[in-house]
């Protein structure tokens, strides 16, 4: 049913920088299970936040790294689903910099306690982002490790839209091939772009993926399965990528998985 690319390299950022992407967080209306799951995916290491106006909001750590963050959802429209962030150096002057791009701000910016502030965006083709002006968290402390974000991937039905969009408001290099399009800072590729064709159904709306690194992409397909997930695109190897597969969790969160270290 997927088709998705996740292109050549792994994310050849190892910190977050201005333009890319930085955070991915889930939002699920089970937290409880959507930790037990990850956990037993990726190993992660659960810290939910105990102040009451941090709504439950959970950071999953790898060792002393922050690598993801689990929340409930926080209105009733909001999907089940991955989210991810860009860092940016002003979210207000961001947010505008997406309006005037032909984009939408679904939510205006806000501090978040004194962490930093952010903001959530929508592109011109439905897909939605979010934006991040650090503060005391700067946002994952760790990249392409196994059990870490390593690639992030726009699935969208209007590339071009996209294209232009995107490189208005982050400044980012475009890399295209015949087979896929990759996005990049500085020459640092981060991600990647696959136009949504018939083989997703048209109630599948245009999204940002992440993908995460792991040891070995067959065994974690199998382990998403036997945890209650379901594998929505088969193990497979790209020709001259990585191997990949996407899985979907018990809750119906879709994300990626590639082999950690498949560079070329």
């Amino acid at each position: 049913m997927f088709t998705q690319g996740c292109g050549r390299h792994t994310m050849k950022l190892d910190k977050p920088v201005a333009g890319g992407p930085c955070w991915t967080e889930l939002g699920t209306d089970d937290l409880a299970a959507a930790k037990w799951f990850y956990t037993e995916l990726f190993g992660w290491r659960n810290e939910t936040d105990p102040r009451q106006e941090a709504g439950g909001y959970t950071v999953a750590h790898l060792g002393d790294a922050a690598v993801a963050a689990l929340t409930p959802l926080y209105q009733e429209s909001q999907p089940v689903a991955w989210n991810v962030s860009f860092a940016v150096a002003d979210v207000d002057a961001a947010a505008e910099q997406v309006t005037a791009a032909g984009g939408t701000v679904l939510l205006d910016p806000m501090d978040v306690l004194d962490v930093g502030r952010f903001a959530v965006a929508r592109d011109p083709a439905g897909a939605a982002f979010q934006l991040w002006q650090a503060r005391a968290f700067p946002g994952a402390g760790l990249f392409n490790a196994p059990g870490s974000l390593g690639w992030v991937e726009l699935l969208t039905r209007a590339p071009e839209l996209a294209e232009s969009f995107y490189t208005t408001v982050f400044g980012w290099s475009v890399n295209s091939s015949e087979h896929y399009t990759q996005w990049g800072i500085d020459g640092a590729d981060f991600g990647g772009m696959v136009r949504m064709d018939d083989k997703f159904p048209p109630e599948v709306a245009p999204h940002w993926l992440p993908y995460f690194a792991v040891a070995d992409v067959d065994a974690s397909a199998a382990a998403a399965t036997e945890a209650g997930g379901t594998v929505l695109m088969e193990p497979a190897s790209v020709p001259d990528g990585p191997r990949i597969a996407v899985l979907r969790d018990p809750q119906g969160a879709v994300f990626g998985v590639y082999r950690a270290g498949d560079e070329h």
